[in-house]
Protein backbone atom coordinates (compact mmCIF):
# COMPACT_ATOMS: atom_id res chain seq x y z
CA UNK A 1 0.00 0.00 0.00
CA UNK A 2 2.52 2.45 1.11
CA UNK A 3 4.83 1.38 -1.79
CA UNK A 4 1.86 2.03 -4.35
CA UNK A 5 1.68 5.68 -2.82
CA UNK A 6 5.50 6.84 -2.94
CA UNK A 7 5.67 4.46 -6.31
CA UNK A 8 2.29 6.47 -7.80
CA UNK A 9 3.92 9.65 -6.48
CA UNK A 10 7.07 9.47 -7.76
CA UNK A 11 6.42 8.83 -11.01
CA UNK A 12 3.36 11.35 -11.46
CA UNK A 13 4.39 13.92 -9.38
CA UNK A 14 8.65 13.84 -9.56
CA UNK A 15 9.80 11.86 -12.37
CA UNK A 16 7.32 13.33 -15.02
CA UNK A 17 8.43 16.64 -13.63
CA UNK A 18 12.32 16.00 -14.08
CA UNK A 19 12.38 17.14 -10.03
CA UNK A 20 14.00 13.84 -8.99
CA UNK A 21 17.48 15.74 -8.23
CA UNK A 22 15.18 18.41 -5.98
CA UNK A 23 13.47 15.60 -4.67
CA UNK A 24 16.62 13.59 -3.70
CA UNK A 25 18.53 16.82 -2.25
CA UNK A 26 15.78 17.94 0.18
CA UNK A 27 15.33 14.33 1.25
CA UNK A 28 18.65 13.61 2.03
CA UNK A 29 19.15 17.29 3.64
CA UNK A 30 16.49 16.27 5.76
CA UNK A 31 17.48 13.02 7.35
CA UNK A 32 21.29 14.21 7.19
CA UNK A 33 20.56 16.61 9.18
CA UNK A 34 18.34 15.17 11.45
CA UNK A 35 20.64 12.41 12.15
CA UNK A 36 23.44 14.18 13.01
CA UNK A 37 21.25 16.55 15.24
CA UNK A 38 19.99 13.26 17.26
CA UNK A 39 23.80 12.22 17.72
CA UNK A 40 24.69 15.57 19.10
CA UNK A 41 21.86 15.23 21.23
CA UNK A 42 23.00 11.51 22.00
CA UNK A 43 26.79 12.73 23.00
CA UNK A 44 25.92 14.87 25.47
CA UNK A 45 23.15 12.88 27.61
CA UNK A 46 24.75 9.43 27.21
CA UNK A 47 27.51 7.16 27.90
CA UNK A 48 27.50 4.71 25.18
CA UNK A 49 26.93 7.08 22.07
CA UNK A 50 30.47 7.09 19.88
CA UNK A 51 29.96 11.08 19.30
CA UNK A 52 32.40 13.22 17.50
CA UNK A 53 35.60 12.02 15.89
CA UNK A 54 38.62 13.59 17.06
CA UNK A 55 42.36 13.35 16.37
CA UNK A 56 45.07 11.81 17.79
CA UNK A 57 45.81 15.47 19.33
CA UNK A 58 42.68 15.95 20.52
CA UNK A 59 41.12 18.32 17.85
CA UNK A 60 37.58 18.12 17.26
CA UNK A 61 36.76 17.80 13.90
CA UNK A 62 33.15 19.49 13.22
CA UNK A 63 30.47 17.60 10.79
CA UNK A 64 31.10 20.73 9.03
CA UNK A 65 33.98 19.57 7.58
CA UNK A 66 32.52 16.65 6.26
CA UNK A 67 29.58 18.30 5.27
CA UNK A 68 31.96 20.92 2.98
CA UNK A 69 33.74 18.26 1.59
CA UNK A 70 30.52 16.16 0.39
CA UNK A 71 29.16 19.49 -1.33
CA UNK A 72 32.73 19.62 -3.02
CA UNK A 73 32.78 16.85 -4.39
CA UNK A 74 29.22 16.01 -5.02
CA UNK A 75 28.68 19.27 -6.55
CA UNK A 76 31.38 19.03 -9.13
CA UNK A 77 30.64 15.60 -10.05
CA UNK A 78 27.15 16.13 -10.79
CA UNK A 79 28.35 18.25 -13.67
CA UNK A 80 30.55 15.72 -15.36
CA UNK A 81 28.05 12.78 -14.30
CA UNK A 82 25.05 14.76 -15.77
CA UNK A 83 22.11 12.81 -16.82
CA UNK A 84 24.03 9.58 -15.92
CA UNK A 85 22.09 7.12 -13.94
CA UNK A 86 22.30 6.10 -11.22
CA UNK A 87 25.83 8.20 -10.50
CA UNK A 88 23.49 11.19 -10.87
CA UNK A 89 21.34 10.77 -8.32
CA UNK A 90 23.75 9.55 -5.65
CA UNK A 91 25.43 12.76 -6.23
CA UNK A 92 22.28 14.63 -5.46
CA UNK A 93 21.81 12.57 -2.11
CA UNK A 94 25.51 13.12 -1.40
CA UNK A 95 25.19 16.91 -2.11
CA UNK A 96 21.82 16.56 0.08
CA UNK A 97 23.82 15.43 2.89
CA UNK A 98 26.59 17.50 2.91
CA UNK A 99 24.62 20.29 2.93
CA UNK A 100 22.29 18.94 6.36
CA UNK A 101 25.91 18.38 8.27
CA UNK A 102 27.28 22.08 6.74
CA UNK A 103 24.23 23.88 7.93
CA UNK A 104 23.48 22.31 10.94
CA UNK A 105 26.53 24.07 12.44
CA UNK A 106 25.61 27.67 10.24
CA UNK A 107 26.24 29.19 13.78
CA UNK A 108 29.85 28.60 13.83
CA UNK A 109 30.09 30.26 10.31
CA UNK A 110 28.83 33.19 11.96
CA UNK A 111 30.09 33.60 15.12
CA UNK A 112 33.44 31.99 14.47
CA UNK A 113 33.43 29.92 17.25
CA UNK A 114 31.76 26.58 18.40
CA UNK A 115 28.05 27.58 20.17
CA UNK A 116 26.63 24.71 19.20
CA UNK A 117 24.48 24.26 22.22
CA UNK A 118 24.54 28.29 23.44
CA UNK A 119 21.46 30.32 22.50
CA UNK A 120 23.94 31.77 19.69
CA UNK A 121 23.76 28.24 18.06
CA UNK A 122 19.76 28.43 17.93
CA UNK A 123 21.05 30.72 14.10
CA UNK A 124 21.86 26.89 12.62
CA UNK A 125 18.36 25.37 13.04
CA UNK A 126 16.83 28.97 11.42
CA UNK A 127 19.69 28.63 8.64
CA UNK A 128 18.55 24.75 8.39
CA UNK A 129 14.26 25.71 8.08
CA UNK A 130 15.07 28.66 5.67
CA UNK A 131 16.75 26.25 3.71
CA UNK A 132 14.14 23.10 3.65
CA UNK A 133 11.45 25.69 3.02
CA UNK A 134 13.64 26.73 0.01
CA UNK A 135 14.14 23.48 -1.22
CA UNK A 136 10.18 22.39 -1.00
CA UNK A 137 9.48 25.58 -2.97
CA UNK A 138 11.83 24.97 -5.90
CA UNK A 139 10.85 21.19 -5.35
CA UNK A 140 7.05 22.40 -6.12
CA UNK A 141 7.95 24.28 -8.82
CA UNK A 142 7.93 27.74 -7.98
CA UNK A 143 11.50 29.55 -9.02
CA UNK A 144 12.85 33.01 -8.18
CA UNK A 145 11.67 36.16 -9.62
CA UNK A 146 9.65 34.05 -12.07
CA UNK A 147 7.66 36.20 -13.64
CA UNK A 148 5.15 37.17 -16.89
CA UNK A 149 6.69 37.70 -20.46
CA UNK A 150 6.51 41.77 -20.95
CA UNK A 151 8.55 44.66 -22.30
CA UNK A 152 11.98 44.09 -21.26
CA UNK A 153 11.96 47.71 -19.44
CA UNK A 154 8.57 46.47 -17.50
CA UNK A 155 10.24 43.55 -16.56
CA UNK A 156 14.14 44.40 -15.29
CA UNK A 157 12.13 47.63 -13.37
CA UNK A 158 10.04 45.27 -11.62
CA UNK A 159 12.68 42.48 -10.64
CA UNK A 160 14.92 45.46 -9.40
CA UNK A 161 11.76 46.42 -6.74
CA UNK A 162 11.09 43.49 -5.64
CA UNK A 163 14.97 42.85 -5.42
CA UNK A 164 15.16 45.80 -3.22
CA UNK A 165 12.48 44.97 -1.18
CA UNK A 166 13.85 41.23 -0.68
CA UNK A 167 17.25 42.91 0.63
CA UNK A 168 15.27 45.34 3.05
CA UNK A 169 14.02 42.16 4.50
CA UNK A 170 17.03 40.43 5.15
CA UNK A 171 18.42 43.25 6.52
CA UNK A 172 15.87 43.56 9.00
CA UNK A 173 16.31 40.15 9.61
CA UNK A 174 13.44 38.74 8.45
CA UNK A 175 14.37 36.13 6.35
CA UNK A 176 11.56 34.15 5.89
CA UNK A 177 9.43 37.12 4.45
CA UNK A 178 12.75 37.73 2.37
CA UNK A 179 13.37 34.36 1.04
CA UNK A 180 9.51 33.76 0.06
CA UNK A 181 9.50 37.49 -1.56
CA UNK A 182 12.38 36.20 -4.06
CA UNK A 183 9.37 33.50 -5.17
CA UNK A 184 6.30 35.38 -3.95
CA UNK A 185 6.72 39.31 -4.06
CA UNK A 186 3.85 40.17 -1.44
CA UNK A 187 5.98 38.74 1.27
CA UNK A 188 9.03 40.97 0.25
CA UNK A 189 6.39 44.08 0.64
CA UNK A 190 5.44 43.12 3.88
CA UNK A 191 9.14 41.78 5.44
CA UNK A 192 10.31 45.00 4.06
CA UNK A 193 7.49 46.94 6.05
CA UNK A 194 7.49 45.36 9.31
CA UNK A 195 9.77 46.26 12.25
CA UNK A 196 13.44 44.40 11.93
CA UNK A 197 15.06 42.51 14.69
CA UNK A 198 16.96 44.87 17.45
CA UNK A 199 20.12 43.67 16.42
CA UNK A 200 19.70 43.57 12.49
CA UNK A 201 21.86 45.63 10.51
CA UNK A 202 18.82 47.90 9.37
CA UNK A 203 17.73 48.42 13.15
CA UNK A 204 21.44 49.36 13.46
CA UNK A 205 21.70 51.72 10.83
CA UNK A 206 17.92 53.42 11.43
CA UNK A 207 16.85 52.57 14.64
CA UNK A 208 19.00 52.95 18.05
CA UNK A 209 20.04 56.88 19.13
CA UNK A 210 18.04 57.29 15.51
CA UNK A 211 14.65 56.27 16.61
CA UNK A 212 14.68 54.94 20.23
CA UNK A 213 10.84 54.02 20.22
CA UNK A 214 11.13 51.67 17.31
CA UNK A 215 14.39 50.44 19.27
CA UNK A 216 12.53 49.88 22.11
CA UNK A 217 9.77 48.45 20.01
CA UNK A 218 11.30 46.03 18.60
CA UNK A 219 13.02 44.81 22.09
CA UNK A 220 9.99 43.99 23.42
CA UNK A 221 8.62 42.20 20.03
CA UNK A 222 11.78 39.79 19.38
CA UNK A 223 13.59 39.72 22.83
CA UNK A 224 10.35 38.92 25.03
CA UNK A 225 10.57 35.31 25.83
CA UNK A 226 6.56 35.28 27.59
CA UNK A 227 5.09 36.30 23.77
CA UNK A 228 3.43 33.54 22.37
CA UNK A 229 5.19 33.38 18.97
CA UNK A 230 8.64 33.04 20.41
CA UNK A 231 7.49 30.84 22.92
CA UNK A 232 5.98 28.07 20.56
CA UNK A 233 9.62 28.98 18.69
CA UNK A 234 11.49 27.63 21.43
CA UNK A 235 8.90 24.79 22.44
CA UNK A 236 9.79 23.61 18.26
CA UNK A 237 13.66 24.58 18.14
CA UNK A 238 14.15 22.70 21.77
CA UNK A 239 11.70 19.55 20.26
CA UNK A 240 14.18 19.45 17.14
CA UNK A 241 17.28 20.55 18.06
CA UNK A 242 17.40 20.13 21.96
CA UNK A 243 17.61 23.14 24.29
CA UNK A 244 20.71 24.98 24.95
CA UNK A 245 22.84 25.07 27.96
CA UNK A 246 24.78 28.46 28.15
CA UNK A 247 24.62 27.41 32.49
CA UNK A 248 27.24 24.59 31.87
CA UNK A 249 30.89 24.65 31.74
CA UNK A 250 32.24 23.96 28.68
CA UNK A 251 29.14 23.98 27.04
CA UNK A 252 30.10 23.84 23.10
CA UNK A 253 30.26 20.49 22.05
CA UNK A 254 33.41 21.33 19.88
CA UNK A 255 35.81 22.60 23.13
CA UNK A 256 38.78 20.62 23.27
CA UNK A 257 40.00 18.78 26.34
CA UNK A 258 39.33 18.64 30.33
CA UNK A 259 36.79 21.11 29.79
CA UNK A 260 34.67 19.16 27.27
CA UNK A 261 35.04 16.51 29.11
CA UNK A 262 34.34 17.78 32.28
CA UNK A 263 31.11 19.76 30.35
CA UNK A 264 29.69 15.87 28.72
CA UNK A 265 29.56 14.12 32.24
CA UNK A 266 28.03 17.40 34.32
CA UNK A 267 25.45 17.00 30.93
CA UNK A 268 25.26 12.95 31.28
CA UNK A 269 24.91 13.61 35.54
CA UNK A 270 22.14 15.43 35.37
CA UNK A 271 20.01 13.37 32.99
CA UNK A 272 20.63 10.45 35.08
CA UNK A 273 19.22 12.17 37.85
CA UNK A 274 16.14 13.62 35.88
CA UNK A 275 15.71 9.63 35.27
CA UNK A 276 16.21 8.43 38.25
Amino acid sequence: MIASIFSSFWHDQIAEHNRQGEFLVMVSFLASFLFIRTSARLTRSVSWWPGGVETDGGVHLHHLVWGICLVLVSGVLSYSLRNESPWWELTAVFFGIGAGLTLDEFALWVYLKDVYWAEQGRKSLDAVAIAAVFMALVLLGSRPFEFETGPSIAVISWVAVVLVLVVISFLKERIIYGMLGMFFPAFAIVGAARLGRPGSPFAKLRYGTRDPAKQARSKQRFDDASRRPNKFKDKLFNLIGGAPTDDLPGKNHGEDGQDQEAAIQEIRKRAEQRGS
